[in-house]
């Protein structure tokens, strides 16, 4: 009776409304007052449950205490699932007889109407003699015949066929049956070998029977051993057991060239893409997609990106590629109508031509000549100190030069920058000017820019030296030519060194706080909801 007034949610019941009427509904939620107790140990307020109804006559919402609800009896009750239970299953007149389904039933239903062989009357009445035998030993290990004329024990409503052997005997009868006869015990060797090898034909079920005697246990086939335990994750990979019979995995299919497995195990992938890029292709990707609203794009598959850095064809474009590019160039500088086009991000100095060095330094000030160090010679000369010698001048002839500032010439960016030094890159930048491929003029600028900066210069000169080689004129149409011969590599890398700078901006800001300050409004939101419903 603890259980008759409590109510689960999910349950339909039927609910007394103010006015007195009753409607059905489904209990949504319920929220459970424990009782006070006073310091006397009396109680103040017994304990009591409060239930949101959701009502089938609309959407409207019912807030009730368990004294307004009652459960609807029509859809499951003891009495219908008792009457259920006596209209489609029937079992026989013996004990442990299983139930099974009337054939009326089973037939409208296609249900099999085949019993198990462990299950029949027959093999449970051998089982339970056999240990019986086993339990009591009686016999001192005799095969006892049993007279003919005992009767036998049948399940009811089953008619007694003739020639049948009795399987089940009691001790009373079998007393009463030796004092009557004494002859009723007999030897197993007065018994005709031609009766012991028919009778011994009729054994099934794993027990041999003997007309006239016990039944007697088969030696069973010993058990297979346990399977083991399934594995209980999470475990080391090394511990998980594997399997030989099931089907082989597919062969592994990696995204880059260098992939560090033997071709047998993984075929080598033509994509060009080396395991260097894999980490910066899927970051850019994620920017991309995380700040689309910010950088005005539409969203794109990883797929169809690797397909657009891809691509390399001097004629026809891919539109994908283009907007992403000019998408984030217009967030790192601002259009000249907004702040006069100012710079978004921390850019380094430009380095300056070399005729420009000589103005920086003073005439009248003449540097202070470096006494030369005086040569200790050696006590004793051998091949030895030669070569340390020799390796000694050659590294002080190479730190020379890199203090003199000679370096190789790797490409030729400067000479490209300077070419148009009336309309760089920043101003082709403020003004949108990105038709007919300027847009990667503008990178080359950004990038050469950038070099001046230590820690990306090994970066940007590797990406100058495809986009403005020593072996063509340093102008606009070489880059914009070079750049569609690129490589997907040499993308990702421009793609990546245009993301972090986006991250500088004052707009990724702008977007990552406005998101915060959404999310703590949601917060409070649903924290003011659940304070309402609790109060109501």
């Amino acid at each position: 009776m603890e259980f008759k007034r409590d109510f689960c949610p999910g349950e339909h019941v039927i609910v007394t409304l103010d006015d007195g009427s009753r409607e059905s509904g489904v209990l949504r939620e319920k929220s459970k007052f424990p009782e006070l107790l006073r310091s006397d140990g009396s109680i103040e307020r017994p304990a009591y449950s409060r239930h949101w109804v959701h009502l089938n006559s609309g959407l409207d919402e019912e807030n009730v205490d368990t004294s307004r609800l009652i459960r609807e009896r029509k859809t499951f009750t003891k009495q219908r699932l008792r009457s259920f239970l006596k209209k489609t299953i029937d079992h026989e007149a013996w004990a442990g007889a299983p139930w099974c389904v009337k054939p009326k039933v089973a037939e409208g239903y296609g249900i099999g109407g085949n019993i198990p062989q462990h299950l029949t009357y027959e093999h449970q009445m051998m089982k339970r003699k056999a240990n019986l035998a086993l339990k009591k030993n009686e016999f001192d290990g005799q095969l006892v015949s049993f007279h003919p004329g005992l009767p036998q024990l049948k399940p009811k409503g089953q008619k007694y066929k003739k020639g049948g052997q009795d399987h089940v005997r009691l001790s009373e009868e079998y007393r009463r049956a030796l004092a009557a006869n004494p002859d009723f015990i007999k030897s197993p060797q007065a018994i005709q070998q031609q009766q012991i090898e028919q009778l011994l034909l009729q054994g099934s079920n794993g027990f041999i029977q003997m007309n006239g005697f016990h039944p007697i246990a088969a030696k069973a086939p010993p058990k297979p051993p346990p399977p083991p335990p399934p594995p209980k994750y999470p475990i080391e990979d090394l511990e998980v057991t594997p399997v030989r019979d099931k089907a082989p995995r597919p062969v592994l299919k990696f995204l880059s060239n260098d992939a560090p497995t033997p071709p047998s195990v993984s075929p080598k992938s033509e994509s060009g893409l080396l395991m260097r890029s894999v980490g910066p292709l899927l970051e850019t990707w994620d920017t991309l997609n995380v700040y689309c609203e910010v950088f005005q794009l539409d969203s794109f598959t990883f797929d169809d990106y690797v397909e657009a850095l891809q691509l390399t064809d001097d004629i026809y474009h891919c539109q994908l590629l283009v907007e992403i590019h000019c998408a984030v160039l217009k967030k790192l500088v601002n259009d000249v109508n907004d702040k006069n086009g100012q710079v978004q991000f921390s850019l380094p100095e430009p380095a300056l031509p070399d005729g420009d060095n000589s103005s920086l330094a003073d005439d009248d000030t003449l540097p202070t000549p470096t006494p030369e160090p005086e040569i200790k010679p050696s006590a004793r000369t051998t091949r030895s100190s030669l070569a340390k010698s020799e390796a000694a001048e050659l590294k002080n002839a190479q730190k020379a030069s890199q203090s003199s500032g000679i370096e190789t010439k790797l490409h030729r960016a400067a000479e490209m920058d300077q070419s148009t030094r009336t309309y760089d890159w920043k101003t082709r930048l403020r003004r949108r000017d990105f038709r007919d491929g300027m847009w990667v003029y503008i990178i080359v600028g950004l990038l050469y820019q950038l070099s001046s900066d230590p820690r990306r210069r090994r970066v940007c000169d590797d990406i100058l030296s495809k986009l403005a080689p020593l072996d063509q004129e340093p102008t606009v149409d070489t880059a914009v030519f070079r750049y569609p011969m690129s490589d997907i590599n040499t993308r990702v890398r421009i793609l990546e060194i245009l993301c972090l700078l986006s991250l500088e901006t004052k707009a990724i800001r702008t977007y990552m706080e406005d998101c915060n300050n959404n999310m703590t409004d949601f917060r409070k939101e649903r924290i003011d909801m659940q304070r309402k419903r609790r109060a109501a």
